[in-house]
């Protein structure tokens, strides 16, 4: 099995980035090649183990990911962040498990959603964001009708299947990676941050017919090299503006639109309407309270992913069919 290394970066990893690359050459199988796509303007990182390739492209969370990765000339990619461990048997296990699965996609579950605290898990569930499923053994992660997913609470094997995962790492062929034609999704851009676009590159891939699996014994951990933010409350602001458009758009395009059953489409419908009341209740009381700046940026992105689900440019998309 012969594999390349795709790392998506702006070049200021620092260390995080010079420890991923130190991981790279570990691994009990080499990579053949390590290509970095580094976001225009951005300068040349200074670490290094002497093997990186740098293409640089278009910025962005999703532009930096949807390429056509001319570059690569081996059948398998190792997608990753510029800040992502890998234990020297890291590669060998992902892919023995994806063979061993007849899998053609597999991620390290590099955010333990199942080891957070109680408190955590039941607002989550009741928010219908991250929903702590307590039964059921088959799925790692599910797709909900809320937009949000659920995460399996005891996971006892060490890999299940998934219809969505964490994006700082995966593997798979390069061939069903551009099947999915991820360049399609590059609307989640347009906010000030593309959230949660893992999320839809996943369910896109299980929605186009590939087997997606999270693997939880790979020992992959995601280092989160993000520099100190300076003002905490305006990214506050423009996250919650972000998810809010972004997944009311992913939730009408992956949801409601490919629903053929009118029972399911209704229950689609309420379970979306629940979320997104949840939090419509919450920011509303937040305003009445005197706390602006939050509740406005709820509306604004919900008023904006409206706004582009009746466009031209969303209408020209290519539709999520049906059996995907």
């Amino acid at each position: 099995m012969e594999y390349s290394v795709a790392v998506r970066t702006l070049g200021t990893g620092g260390k995080s980035y010079q420890k991923m690359l130190d991981s790279l050459k570990t691994q009990t199988i080499r990579p053949s090649a390590i290509i970095v796509y580094i976001a225009d303007g951005y300068p040349l990182p200074k670490e290094t183990v002497g093997l990186e390739q740098y293409v640089y492209v278009k910025k962005g969370m999703v532009a930096q990911r949807a390429l056509e990765y001319n570059e690569v000339t081996t059948e398998y990619i190792l997608f990753l962040d510029d800040d992502v461990y890998l234990p020297p048997h890291a590669v060998e296990t992902l892919y023995k498990e994806m063979a061993r699965n007849h899998a053609q996609v597999i991620s390290p579950c590099v955010f333990a959603n199942h080891q957070t605290g109680v408190k955590d898990k039941i607002r989550g569930t009741l928010l219908g964001r991250e929903v702590c499923r307590l039964w059921g053994n088959r799925w790692g992660n599910k797709i909900l009708r809320t937009a949000g997913f659920s995460y399996n609470n005891h996971p006892v094997k060490p890999v299940y299947e998934s219809q969505s995962n964490a994006g700082p790492c995966f593997f798979c062929r390069k061939a069903d990676f551009l099947q999915i034609h991820f360049a399609e999704e590059l609307w989640l851009d347009k906010a000030y941050y593309p959230f949660p676009e893992d999320q839809v590159m996943f369910y896109k891939m299980y929605r186009s017919g590939l087997k997606v699996l999270t693997s939880f014994d790979s020992g992959i951990i995601h280092m989160d090299a993000s520099t100190t933010v300076k003002n905490a409350e305006e990214k506050t602001e423009k996250l919650i503006y972000s998810e809010y458009r972004n997944k009311l758009i992913f939730w009408h395009r992956f949801i409601f639109l490919p629903e053929r059953n009118p029972l399911l489409k209704i229950w689609a419908v309420a379970a979306f309407s629940y979320a997104y009341g949840v939090q419509a209740i919450k920011y509303f009381i937040q305003y009445l309270l005197g706390s602006r700046r939050m509740p406005i940026a709820y509306r604004k992105g919900v008023a904006d992913g409206l706004s582009f689900i009746r466009s031209s440019v969303y209408r020209n998309l290519p539709k999520i069919k049906v059996g995907q």
